[in-house]
């Protein structure tokens, strides 16, 4: 359940959503996608409302894409088959064309032949990963997408996905709890609280991530030499008041 959520994100950025595990990060990205009923509030891209105001556009017309957290492959179809499923090609020319185009976007060209489960596992989050790419969205949603990876492979492919968002310039929301994560994949980073817990509860919850987020955000500046930047250090110094108490 989400309550009060409001999160903006630039243009051809790509944000990191960072909070505990049950916290409402997935929800978030499937009410985005359309996954999910909406019962209050707006989803927007750019001028156009998704959600909101009587309006509801569909999954498939929001163009959208979403890449899971088990990555959601059909074992029984080939790689290209699965690329291709919901991209509503008009000619299957240009279906193939696009594929092709997809699959070379994450360097899995001459794999299209092939089956999920013959892939390794970075293989298969990049197949998933030419999926949402595939019909060109305007926002592209991960939800952990690299969770299912083992360490050293983890930190190999999300450098490899990182560069490839950066150069293709698409609106991005990455999920998290990883805080090194977020930092590496996002831009900006948005911190979302556990709003189901006791309200004081949930406000330390809050008071926590962002202190540590602006505590990483200070040594990230103090490392680049460069200043600290006057509203995390105000963030830091009142989250660190709040979880100290009143005197």
């Amino acid at each position: 359940m989400l309550d009060d959520v409001s999160l903006r994100v630039p243009a051809g950025a790509m944000v990191a959503l960072l909070g505990p595990s049950g916290c409402g990060k997935t929800t978030l990205l499937r009410a985005i996608a359309g996954l999910v009923a909406v019962d209050a509030g707006q989803v927007r891209v750019g001028d156009r409302v998704l959600t909101g105001d009587g309006v509801s556009v569909p999954p498939e017309r929001r163009q959208v894409g979403m890449v899971f957290q088990d990555w959601a492959l059909f074992p029984h179809l080939s790689v290209a088959r699965n690329v291709a499923y919901g991209l509503g090609g008009d000619q299957r020319a240009d279906t193939d064309r696009r594929v092709d185009d997809a699959l070379a976007m994450v360097g899995l060209a001459g794999l299209g032949d092939r089956l999920p489960g013959t892939l390794s596992g970075g293989q298969q989050q990049r197949v998933a990963l030419a999926r949402a790419l595939a019909p060109e969205p305007a926002v592209l949603l991960l939800d952990e997408p690299f969770s299912n990876l083992d360490a050293a492979l983890r930190a190999q492919v999300r450098t490899e996905v990182h560069a490839l968002l950066v150069r293709l310039g698409i609106t991005t929301i990455v999920v998290t709890h990883d805080q090194e994560e977020a930092f590496v994949l996002g831009d900006e980073v948005a911190v979302l609280g556990r709003s189901h817990r006791p309200a004081r509860r949930a406000d330390d919850d809050l008071r926590a991530a962002c202190y540590a987020v602006g505590r990483r955000v200070r040594r990230r500046d103090q490392r680049r030499g460069g200043p600290v930047r006057s509203d995390i250090r105000r963030g830091v110094d009142r989250a660190r008041l709040a979880r100290r108490g009143p005197r």
